[in-house]
């Protein structure tokens, strides 16, 4: 009888040495092989096109594009993947739900064991398209999907029967996870490769690309008018005319935002409708 095939693994992590614990830690593994490494989102998602792993460690916090950009972008192509965060558990319910497992940093030995035993057992079993289908439901929503009353997943309705956004983003405030319903936002500020969620007087960083947000925020609700900025509709106040033919948005806490030229067409037809 022929010998397994090893199982083909892809680190991503933009922390070189949280990449070599995981590489040291499945070194101890039989019939492992890690056939590459990445150190942000675009990178993983060549790499996963390009090296077709059984399996990926993935980190969920990287600038850019996180790993729930990663597995937007890859698709229905996506390995079984294992995700890798700082949140506690109780940010993590739409991996609970998706993912063949999670770990949270920083993670020990006995944890990494348990989860890369569920992770090749369920790859053995070919249980990999029912989670990854799972998973992508999942994030077409806000990652609240109905339990049994064990507590265990009930099964996921077809994903068009599913809130179609976002209800409430995580954010990491003082080591504890607090979860901002996105009624409550006043606007949505570019803090370099990560976004501020302004609310009242408070502002929350996210490591989370404006693109990200864009995409999980309902659009008869939310619009990015800038690079920088996205703000829901309910908030604008009025529509101002600057200096040299621009535009900014005057919301209703104050607040000056300016609107692209490429977006100030769209975001009059919206106000006006």
């Amino acid at each position: 009888m022929p010998a397994a095939r090893p199982l083909r693994v892809l680190i991503v992590d933009d922390e070189p040495l949280a990449r070599q614990r995981v590489a040291d830690l499945l070194a101890h593994e039989k019939d492992v092989d890690v056939v590459g490494t990445a150190g942000d989102g675009i990178k993983a998602v060549e790499e996963i096109r390009r090296l077709r792993p059984d399996l990926v460690f993935l980190d969920v916090q990287m600038p850019g594009m996180t790993g729930l950009d990663v597995v937007r972008t890859v698709g229905a192509d996506m390995p079984a993947t294992v995700f890798v965060t700082a949140y506690d558990q109780h940010a993590l319910q739409a991996f609970d739900l998706a993912a063949l497992d999670y770990l949270v940093k920083p993670f020990d030995d006995e944890r990494f064991e348990q989860a890369f035993r569920r992770a090749r057992r369920d790859v053995d079993l070919q249980e990999t398209k029912r989670l990854h289908d799972r998973l992508l439901s999942v994030l077409q929503g806000d990652g609240n999907a109905p339990r049994s009353p064990d507590g265990s997943t009930a099964a996921v309705e077809n994903p068009a029967s599913r809130p179609a956004h976002a209800n409430r983003i995580a954010v990491d405030s003082r080591g504890k996870v607090k979860f901002i319903p996105v009624g409550d936002i006043d606007y949505i500020a570019a803090s370099g490769p990560y976004a501020e969620l302004v609310v009242g007087p408070k502002r929350y960083l996210i490591r989370e690309s404006m693109q990200s947000l864009e995409e999980r925020l309902d659009p008869a609700r939310f619009m990015r008018i800038h690079r920088s900025s996205i703000v829901p509709f309910d908030r604008i106040d009025t529509l101002l005319r600057a200096e040299g033919g621009d535009y900014e948005v005057l919301l209703k806490n104050g607040a000056r935002l300016r609107v692209s030229r490429a977006k100030r067409e769209e975001l009059e037809h919206r106000l006006g409708g």
